[in-house]
């Protein structure tokens, strides 16, 4: 039976567009995969339980209620990661929603990941470090090839997330505008997607996955 679940994205400020270039960073094709493609996954977290299809290795990670309204959630996971057991399509646009609970930011995801531990794969932040920087980083978030961008998370506000790789660039938008595109000449193949956190208190909300 198909999960339900879904991906919503982030903050436009006004410092969005400068970002970190790299021999990694490159223009991609022109909103190639921003639409069509078909359905393959979904979970909008309208229930009690995560369910089978989620792997929780911290324990922490619950469906928190705002009224009618289900929504995943957590504090302080210190990157153990909620993990999608679905593998993903080579060509694939996710989407999904995304609420950062503080100032402090720190919306986090990692797609294609070898296996559905941290650094595994691509890691994708908005607001990391106290809401400084945002990042696409391959296996290391850390690490000196990452692509970095100004853009921040905004406390309490919806941002929606939206990740495309067609090809060997994985792009990402949030709230339709580009953050940043990472060019890999030896793309990840990975087949999990995962939400993380270290420590500020986040949501994720309304995923979709599409095989474009």
């Amino acid at each position: 039976m198909r999960g339900r679940v879904l991906l919503l994205a982030v903050v436009v400020v006004s410092t969005l567009g400068a970002c970190k270039s790299s021999g990694r960073h490159r223009p991609a094709a022109a909103r190639e995969g921003l639409s069509g493609g078909v359905l393959v996954f979904e979970d909008d977290f309208e229930r009690e339980a995560l369910g089978d299809r989620w792997m929780n290795r911290s324990g922490r990670w619950h469906i928190a209620r705002a009224g009618r309204e289900g929504r995943v959630g957590v504090q302080g996971d210190r990157n153990e990661g909620l993990w999608l057991d679905f593998a993903l399509p080579e060509r694939v646009r996710i989407e999904f929603d995304a609420r950062a609970g503080s100032d402090e930011g720190d919306l986090k995801c990692e797609v294609f990941a070898l296996e559905p531990r941290h650094q595994a794969g691509y890691v994708v932040i908005l607001g990391g470090w106290r809401n400084t920087v945002s990042v696409i980083a391959r296996l290391d978030e850390h690490g000196e090839d990452r692509l970095e961008s100004p853009a921040r998370a905004e406390k309490g506000r919806t941002h929606h997330w939206t990740l495309i790789r067609v090809s060997d660039t994985l792009r990402w938008y949030v709230d339709g505008t580009l953050v940043l595109e990472y060019h890999d000449e030896d793309p990840l193949r990975g087949r999990y997607f995962g939400f993380n956190d270290w420590n500020a208190p986040v949501e994720f909300d309304n995923l979709k996955i599409f095989e474009l």
